[in-house]
């Protein structure tokens, strides 16, 4: 008689996968939405070291920020206005590169689950070749990328190659945008629509006006994914004047400096948390 052997009952593992963990983009917008507009916060990575962004990116995650924004230095931000000119300077100045932020973003995934965007020039990208940054992207638990330089007329390729790897595309959209390209902007984006609220650089303070209601109406022609808006965001009042009116903002230049003035220590990383917490609060009473 043949022995019978008991087959181990086959446990289902929790998936460790970095992608599957962050749960995207949408969901992350839709969970901040619940208490007022959902907080995307940019760092300029290496700014002053790849160590400090990754306990600044890990302490904003838990201060309520809903995404974040890794900036990749470059040599020529063109689009960046002083203070993250000044950020990408130290960052260079420290060795920061693209491939340095890939490893620092998978050091901060498999610390976190908030969702992770790449914002970059696409230099950098050209440099290390489409295909494989986009491998090194996804294996690093990345959600999104936003080239901030790349037309959607000559980002066809670039979008199927990430579509491949099953990462969101990220476009900007600005006052001057006409409704043909906004379509086109609309077509190629997925995980949400970063608006930008005015005519210039980064950094200079915005008013909500009727510049950004009618480019929000504009665009809402086009799409229903999440709508951001970015560029001189930085006090509470413009994120309550927002509520109501866009899906999330995005909080760059303020952050980036409040860590430059408190000297890139322990200090800026309180001083960073109390700036998200001031700003996710001001939209919480918005919803009350």
């Amino acid at each position: 008689m043949r022995k019978k052997t008991r087959r181990k009952k086959a446990t289902r593992r929790r998936s460790t996968c970095p992608r599957a963990a962050a749960n995207g983009l949408r969901a992350a917008f839709r969970r901040g939405r619940r208490h007022g507009p959902a907080l995307v916060a940019y760092v300029t990575a290496g700014d002053p070291s790849l160590k400090f962004t990754e306990q600044l990116v890990l302490r904003l995650a838990e201060a309520g920020a809903d995404v974040i924004e890794l900036g990749v230095p470059f040599s020529d931000p063109i689009a960046d206005g002083p203070v993250i000119q000044r950020a990408s300077e130290r960052a260079l100045k420290a060795g920061t590169t693209l491939a340095g932020v890939l490893k620092l973003a998978g050091r901060v995934r498999k610390k976190s689950a908030i969702p992770l965007v790449l914002f970059s020039y696409y230099n950098p990208v050209l440099q290390m070749g489409v295909e494989r940054f986009t491998a090194r992207a996804a294996a690093a638990g990345l959600n999104g990328v936003l080239i901030t330089d790349l037309t959607p007329e000559e980002a066809g390729e670039f979008v199927r190659t990430l579509r491949r790897r099953k990462l969101d595309t990220v476009f900007l959209a600005a006052p001057t945008s006409s409704n043909g390209r906004l379509r086109a902007i609309a077509r190629l984006s997925r995980g949400f629509l970063y608006l930008v609220a005015r005519r210039g650089v980064t950094g200079a303070p915005t008013e909500v006006g009727t510049e950004i209601k009618s480019l929000l109406k504009r665009l809402r022609r086009h799409t229903r994914l999440p709508v951001a808006v970015g560029f001189g965001i930085s006090r509470p009042e413009q994120v309550a004047a927002l509520d109501g009116l866009v899906d999330g903002v995005v909080v760059g230049s303020a952050l980036v400096q409040c860590c430059e003035e408190a000297g890139h220590g322990p200090a800026a990383l309180e001083d960073a948390v109390r700036l998200v917490q001031e700003l996710k609060n001001k939209g919480r009473e918005g919803k009350r």
